[in-house]
């Protein structure tokens, strides 16, 4: 990733309102993947290691608005890191990963409009962690999604399904190939 598309990222990402990327058990097809009115298509990283984060600021309206890391490998298998507001009025850290049909957990309560998220692959697995401070990382999740053969691409998404959009801004981006050392240690 490098500095122009921070800086495109940096004026802020409009999410349309009534929209979302979740793939439900009836077998409705995912909604739509990140697009040019949302963000910038998921892009493919290098092959093996790396981590991606991003810090994240919502101007949250309604519920489910959110900024989201996406981990996209097809219609049927991907991830998504939010930063979302919960029904409950809160802000928080959810996760999402669909192997056909799309599960959804609830991390953390957030005290604020802003926290960093991280996606990082380790051999064919991936982590989800979240930081307050963008040193200190608290890891959210650990998976694999089944098709490894099919390349993973990441990108950014802004989504609003129950209300009449969001604005989220993605700043202090950040992509390199080192892998992560340890998933619980906070770094």
């Amino acid at each position: 990733m490098d500095d122009r598309r921070g800086a495109r990222h940096g004026d802020g990402l409009g999410g349309p309102p009534q929209r979302h990327l979740h793939r439900p058990g009836s077998g409705h097809p995912a909604q739509r993947r990140v697009d040019a009115q949302r963000g910038d298509p998921a892009r493919r990283p290098p092959d093996g290691d790396f981590q991606f984060s991003a810090r994240v600021t919502v101007e949250f309206a309604s519920t489910y608005d959110a900024g989201v890391l996406l981990l996209w490998i097809n219609d049927r298998r991907w991830g998504k890191l939010c930063f979302e507001f919960s029904p409950d009025g809160e802000p928080m850290i959810v996760s999402v990963v669909t192997r056909g049909v799309s599960d959804d957990a609830n991390a953390l309560v957030v005290d604020g409009r802003t926290v960093w998220l991280r996606v990082a692959r380790i051999d064919h697995a991936f982590a989800y962690h979240a930081s307050l401070d963008g040193k200190t990382w608290r890891m959210i999740r650990f998976f694999t999604i089944d098709d490894t053969s099919t390349p993973a691409a990441i990108g950014f998404e802004a989504q609003s399904p129950t209300g009449d959009g969001c604005i989220v801004t993605f700043d202090d981006i950040r992509f390199t190939r080192e892998r992560l050392g340890d998933l619980r240690d906070g770094s």
